[in-house]
């Protein structure tokens, strides 16, 4: 899911930006690789070509620091700069939950680079950024750290995970579109309650340290790729998907249920299944995370097939002879 479902999204997205050829080969890496380590093949094969992918993400952010050079361009190559070491690190065979960290800066420091873009034109001091950029680099430190020291360096990047969130929630302008309606409020939903799966994973490795199996793992994990990876999917599936795909995708409120589905869901694996060790919550849990995906899935299918609503205007008029 990080490599090959986020990562191909993200800098799928990131390609269709910089607007040049080369710049596609990273994301035909990242999802190639991805599937090639499904295969009966050498594992060596598909994550050769995921590191190749993580690769070209940096080179792209390198092209758009050239033509802007800003913070949240800085905090999203940070952000790469963990995929990265993420990649390499699953080559060299080390075991998956140990590359948790890097996931994990690499999809939040990429939202954040992105809300800072948003949240810019908002904030009244201009040095406002720096305080998230020095989030960001205490984030990727802490991976480094954590890896070395990781008694220590989970809670340190639990602890820093919280404070990147909390400059989030007072700055993001999801908590003024929050008080309106339609769209914005939508997507204002799904990135504060994408922020709060943050922090609770955050409080996890702050108070458990380097969990790598178990309740407390399984609530982590799932609070950062599902509570809140998903989240800001569904949030900017609007905006994005259209620029990516070329294709509109009209905010309808039926879109509301998945993302309702998606939370209830969690609520009941992690607060019931996890904390009272109940695997058969655990496992209607998980049932219910993939029913609120396929639902959003079908629901943003639709939406795109059927158009932008109709409204008022576009009603047929009735004339009268």
């Amino acid at each position: 899911m990080a490599f090959g479902i986020m990562g191909t999204l993200i800098v799928l997205e990131r390609a269709v930006a910089v607007k040049r050829w080369w710049a596609f080969v990273s994301p035909a890496f990242l999802g190639v690789g991805s599937l090639l380590v499904l295969f009966p093949l050498p594992p060596a094969v598909g994550r050769t070509m995921i590191v190749l992918g993580a690769v070209g993400l940096l080179v792209i952010y390198r092209a758009i620091w050239h033509r802007q050079a800003t913070t949240a361009t800085a905090i999203q190559a940070l952000g790469a700069t963990g995929m990265l070491a993420a990649a390499i690190l699953w080559l060299a065979e080390l075991p998956v939950p140990h590359l948790v960290l890097g996931f994990t800066g690499f999809l939040v420091l990429t939202i954040a680079g992105e809300r800072l873009e948003l949240a810019r034109v908002a904030l009244t001091d201009p040095r406002a950024g720096r305080g998230l950029l020095a989030a960001s680099l205490a984030l990727t430190a802490c991976i480094a750290f954590a890896l070395c020291w990781p008694v220590i360096g989970y809670p340190l990047f639990g602890a820093t995970l919280i404070w990147l969130v909390a400059w989030l929630v007072i700055n993001d302008v999801a908590m003024r579109t929050i008080r309106l309606s339609g769209l914005p409020r939508y997507m204002a939903g799904c990135l504060l309650s994408g922020y709060a799966w943050l922090v609770a994973a955050g409080g996890i490795w702050l108070v458990a340290g380097p969990v790598t199996s178990g309740a407390a793992y399984d609530a982590a994990i799932h609070s950062v790729m599902l509570g809140f990876t998903v989240s800001m999917i569904m949030a900017h599936a609007p905006v994005i998907l259209p620029a990516v795909l070329r294709k509109p995708l009209p905010y309808r409120p039926v879109m509301v249920v998945p993302v309702v589905l998606l939370h209830t869901s969690l609520l009941v694996r992690i607060l019931i299944g996890d904390a009272r060790d109940i695997p058969s919550m655990v496992q209607l849990g998980g049932v219910l995370n993939i029913a609120a995906l396929v639902l959003f899935v079908l629901l943003a299918a639709g939406s795109a097939i059927m158009g932008p609503p109709r409204t008022g205007s576009d009603k047929p008029k009735t004339v009268w002879p």
